[in-house]
């Protein structure tokens, strides 16, 4: 989103403002890259007492953005946002690889996808306070971004009151009456008790130790989960919802749309609703379904933003069918790529290699959209509507790598996910007989 006029108005007293939002959108989103190097850092975060700790970050970044108009110096800023940023990197990797831990299998997507449901509700609620109207004001904006001390310390008050994941407590640490403890606590049914923990010896029989990042990017029996997750997060972020996100409202208001403000917040909106239709989908249709429906609808609203794009002069009233599109290509991305992307690295890895893989998930996620962020207005002016054809280039190629490659996850125990990538690994997943594919 860009910046409010009231922030730009602040960063022009202090510096240039579009650098000085160029920059914030950098320091907020490369918190990605660092996570591979702070992979020993998330393996112990995984652990819940860490993660209340992490909630500080959350809170101090706030608070700093908070201080920075009273202190009159957008260096505060900047560094609230790193820090926040950082903050953001790392939950946002953290909490579905926690929810999956705690998930009965038949529901492990449907709650992972509650965190992209978070998400977006809170880009709607950016965008609403964001308002002139409402906090984006010269007076109001530093009350605007203190705001984020609220969901940052609800998480640190509500966090000790969570079980710690089963899952780690059994197969990282070798605690199995905690881990048993932990899942009474959660089922309350001692046969899916006994059942879960009978997955959960038969998944420590087959994981290691700990792996290491060199051992994550040589080991054979990763290659096919670390191209997937490459392909279908990159697929996502560079597949023209970011761009819509980020630039809907100027992009509205080259138009010719007066009140261009008021149609990103139907873009805000269609966005959360369809988080919402994705959560009821999930487990009823499959990750590989959405994830080729999405990508292919995708595909399908990029042509079409090209071919509205380039006769916008020529027809003006084509306007409003561009809306439409835009929705249509915002509701494509949530029903599938959106959310089943930060969530799918879980349940192709196993235990001992999956915080790594969640950390190149969110280097992937958070990378993708700076590099949008970042290169999509010199693309606009460069290739006018023909850069939406790059986007549809990048979900079709996400689609193709999907179609033949991804196995279909949905009500599959981890410890049989992984087993399609330890055994034959020189036979093409899709030709395998026992592979789950198009279940």
């Amino acid at each position: 989103m860009p910046l409010p006029e009231s922030l730009r108005s602040f960063s022009t007293q202090h510096g240039d403002p579009d650098t000085i939002s160029q920059y914030q959108s950098t320091v907020s989103r490369s918190c990605g890259p660092s996570l591979l190097v702070l992979r020993t850092l998330e393996h112990c975060l995984v652990h819940l007492g860490s993660k209340v700790l992490l909630t500080l970050l959350g809170v101090v970044g706030a608070s700093l953005m908070f201080m920075s108009k009273a202190t009159a110096s957008f260096e505060v800023l900047i560094v609230g946002r790193l820090i926040f940023g950082l903050f953001c990197g790392l939950v946002m990797s953290l909490n579905p690889l926690y929810i999956q831990g705690v998930s009965p299998t038949n529901l492990r997507g449907a709650f992972a996808t509650l965190n992209q449901v978070s998400f977006a509700s809170g880009i709607l609620l950016g965008m609403v306070v964001g308002l002139e109207t409402v906090l984006g004001t010269e007076k109001y904006w530093s009350l605007m971004l203190s705001l984020s001390l609220i969901p940052a310390t609800l998480q640190y008050l509500s966090l000790p009151f969570c079980p710690k994941s089963p899952r780690f407590l059994f197969i990282n640490r070798g605690k199995e009456k905690e881990a048993e403890a932990a899942l009474r606590k959660l089922r309350g049914n001692p046969e899916m008790v006994m059942k879960e923990m009978e997955e959960m010896r038969e998944e420590a029989a087959h994981s290691e130790t700990g792996v290491t990042v060199r051992e994550f990017l040589k080991k054979q029996r990763y290659r096919q989960p670390i191209i997937l997750v490459l392909i279908i997060n990159l697929g996502s972020q560079l597949s023209g919802f970011n761009a819509i996100i980020n630039y809907s409202t100027k992009m509205f208001a080259q138009s010719n749309f007066d009140e261009a403000k008021y149609l990103t917040l139907g873009v805000g909106a269609v966005n959360v609703a369809f988080t919402i239709v994705a959560f009821f989908l999930v487990e009823r249709a499959g990750r590989r379904k959405l994830l080729l429906a999405g990508f292919l609808s995708l595909a399908l609203c990029n042509l079409l933003m090209t071919i509205t794009y380039s006769i916008m002069t020529m027809v003006p009233e084509i306007r409003h069918i561009q809306v439409l599109v835009v929705f249509f290509l915002i509701s494509a991305y949530e029903v599938g790529p959106g959310p089943i992307s930060w969530f799918i690295a879980a349940e192709l890895f196993d235990q001992s290699a999956r915080p790594i893989a969640m950390a190149f998930t969110s280097m992937l996620n958070w990378g993708g959209k700076f590099v949008l962020a970042l290169l999509f207005p010199p693309l606009l002016k460069m290739c006018g509507a023909y850069v939406y054809l790059l986007f549809m280039c990048m979900a079709l190629l996400a689609f193709t790598y999907t179609m033949f490659r991804l196995p279909e996850t949905k009500g599959r125990t981890f410890d049989d996910i992984a087993a399609e990538f330890r055994g034959a690994e020189g036979i093409p997943l899709h030709d395998k007989t026992t592979f789950n594919t198009f279940t």
